[in-house]
């Protein structure tokens, strides 16, 4: 994915203004800042959610496989397909079976048989790690399962539809630390398939999963680069100061 001058709006307040960036593929890159620079605005233009608040806008590109997501042709729901998104707080289908929940966006893009929608909710559910925990309780709702699990079944929700790109707005915020944990093991077996795009507000998190490092603040690129150089030798004060917790 290619981000090229893109800025965005909530009404009249600009949220992003002039980013340029590139997600590698098969590799993680991490959204750093402050709260309120625009990370999740920014992750959320990537798959063309920013719009579905009202009021909001966006203008510059976003391109994925060589085009841009915001062409009038283009058709935002298969946008969201091929870029998944998995958001901060566990959001299953409660009284939906986990099985359902896995099979859900399927099951909205049509077409699937059942004995086919199965075998793709198993793969997604082996993928995003759950498969073990559950393939005996799979006609159990899926809000009975822990905060963790509830994360990795809306992982696999996300994976069944088989994005290219999957999104994750601190998807381990509201977790434990043992479910953290499995989080970033499994965001490091996913980027051999995927390109991965987190935001985190967590730097050890951040240095410990990601890739390649984006540094925002107040809606601006700061830095960007590989992980390792923005965390030991940044070349820009500002990212130097809140890699090391002396601002923000």
């Amino acid at each position: 994915m290619e981000v090229s001058d893109l800025s965005a709006w909530f009404g009249s307040n600009q949220a992003l203004s002039g980013v340029n960036v590139s997600a590698q593929p098969e590799a993680v890159t991490a959204i750093i800042g402050p709260s309120g620079c625009g990370k999740s605005t920014l992750v959320r233009c990537l798959n063309r959610m920013h719009e579905e608040v009202r009021g909001a806008r966006v203008r510059g590109k976003v391109l994925f496989n060589g085009h841009d997501i915001y062409d009038r042709d283009v058709d935002p729901v298969e946008v969201r397909r091929r870029i998944g998104m998995v958001f901060q707080k566990p959001n299953p289908f409660p009284t939906m079976s986990i099985m359902d929940n896995a099979v859900a966006g399927l099951k909205l893009v049509g077409g699937v048989g059942r004995q086919e929608l199965r075998e793709r909710g198993e793969r997604a559910l082996r993928a995003a790690g759950l498969w073990d925990e559950v393939k005996d309780r799979l006609n159990h709702p899926g809000g009975r399962l822990s905060g963790g699990q509830q994360q990795r079944l809306c992982i696999a929700r996300a994976l069944a539809v088989e994005p290219e790109v999957l999104l994750m707005d601190e998807p381990a915020s509201s977790l434990d630390p043992a479910s953290t944990l499995r989080i970033e093991e499994l965001i490091e077996e996913l980027k051999r398939e995927y390109t991965v795009i987190i935001v985190t507000h967590n730097m050890q998190q951040a240095a410990r999963v990601a890739d390649w490092t984006l540094f925002l603040l107040d809606g601006r690129v700061v830095e960007y680069g590989p992980t390792e150089r923005i965390f030991t030798n940044p070349t820009d004060k500002r990212t130097e100061d809140y890699v090391t917790g002396r601002f923000g």
